[in-house]
């Protein structure tokens, strides 16, 4: 009974998964709508610095904070 609730449960995220991604098309996205105005396009420097710069510096000072504020250890 468990493997058929199992094999129903991975058919039905399986199937869902499917839609989801065939669901929005990318063709729609080439018609503006009403108001569109998108403005302009980030440059190479620009796209680096947004999505990878900024994440990494981010975590590192994350991590920080973590290890500076961490009262677990026991000062000696």
């Amino acid at each position: 009974m468990d493997k058929k609730n199992a094999l129903r449960a991975g058919a039905v995220a399986a199937g869902t998964t499917l839609m989801m991604l065939l669901m929005p098309s990318p063709a729609l996205a080439l018609t503006p709508d009403d108001g569109d105005d998108p403005g302009t396009g980030l440059s190479v420097a620009e796209t680096l610095g947004l999505y990878v710069v900024a994440p990494i510096v981010l975590f590192l000072v994350i991590t920080g904070l973590v290890m500076v504020l961490d009262k677990s250890r026991k000062q000696s």
